[in-house]
């Protein structure tokens, strides 16, 4: 089947500005990518872009198989912008004007729209419905942006920060939400702050930094190449360990689980360290007659990562190595 979403070459130059180097990437059916990057790196430029809001400076792409900006697709399109704006009006008969934008007028449209709020937290019947939507607060005017979103029954949701203002309880609505869509073969396409969220639900994720793209694929395989391995080490003390790997020990001992599912390792001490230092913890923890249990990459997190790649924090991929550079070291 066709991407929903397709960026082939697109780019976009404001004076003599590049804010969005040649980008390619596309959005598969069924799957929800996230669109990941610090503020400023390109996001809304290219969410802009694929709305027909702005015009590529160069590089072609295609919104359910049609050109950028096409009325048609639009209409097959659930989009919740970073900071919704409304009329003044209730909750349900703003989630209706959305739907007659649609070109919607079934018979079944009161009924549907009783179901959405409910489904964002927004249930017709109380106090908060009879409000004037421009008085809700911020997370609420989330709420409701994406019950208009999701009115047309949309193949794709272009979603910019759909959770940033939401509670703990919202965020978890929003989570449900796209999972759901996912399964009914939507696509969602989201920018997220929300590191945890993405971790949570992306099959893939893409990453922008200064308008250029940085990471993009299975979240799963982004997670195991972040240039730091995993060793599992057991017959080692603690207070050997401080002193042979200053900084890379990662667990208390005892009861070390390297993976989901996988046999605690008693006595046992887990090591996270930069690629390339292999031969040195083999080599340091025989010297000290301990045994190695397992080495492979070291997944971390996608907030550890994010840091990393953006160039943020201080992602042991550009840490210094822990082992005294000196004669005879290998």
């Amino acid at each position: 089947m066709a991407p929903r979403l397709q960026f082939d070459g697109i780019s976009k130059v404001f004076g003599r500005r590049a804010a969005l180097e040649p980008l390619s990437l596309s959005v598969e059916p069924g799957e929800i990518l996230g669109f990941l990057g610090p503020n400023g790196a390109g996001k809304t430029t290219a969410i802009h872009l694929a709305l027909g809001f702005l015009r590529p400076t160069s590089g072609t792409g295609s919104l359910l198989g049609k050109p950028f900006g096409d009325a048609r697709a639009r209409a097959r399109l659930g989009f919740v912008p970073d900071v919704p704006v409304f009329f003044a009006e209730r909750a349900a008969s703003s989630v209706e004007f959305a739907a007659r934008l649609n070109g919607i007028r079934d018979r079944r449209l009161k009924e549907r729209t009783r179901e959405l709020l409910a489904s964002v937290g927004l249930p017709p019947g109380t106090e908060d419905s009879r409000k004037d939507v421009r008085k809700f607060s911020r997370g609420m005017q989330q709420r409701l942006a994406l019950a208009q979103a999701l009115i047309n029954d949309p193949e794709l949701l272009i979603l910019d920060e759909p959770a940033s203002a939401l509670d703990p309880a919202g965020v978890l609505q929003v989570r449900e939400l796209l999972q759901q869509a996912r399964q009914s073969g939507k696509s969602v396409f989201f920018s997220s702050h929300q590191l945890t969220e993405v971790e949570r639900i992306c099959d893939r994720i893409a990453l922008l930094r200064e308008g250029r793209l940085m990471r993009y694929g299975s979240l799963s395989a982004l997670l195991t190449e972040s240039g730091r391995m995993e060793a599992v080490v057991r017959g080692i003390s603690p207070a050997a360990a401080a002193r042979l790997f200053p900084g890379l020990v990662d667990a208390e001992p005892d009861g070390v689980r390297s993976r989901p599912g996988e046999p605690e390792q008693p006595g046992s001490l887990r090591l996270i360290f930069p690629r390339g230092e292999q031969r040195r913890v083999l080599e340091t923890a025989w010297n000290e007659g301990g045994e190695i249990v397992r080495m492979a990459p070291a997944g971390g997190n996608l907030e550890e990562l994010f840091l990393e790649w953006t160039g943020q924090g201080n992602g042991s991929g550009d840490r210094e190595s822990a082992f005294p550079q000196g004669p005879g070291s290998a």
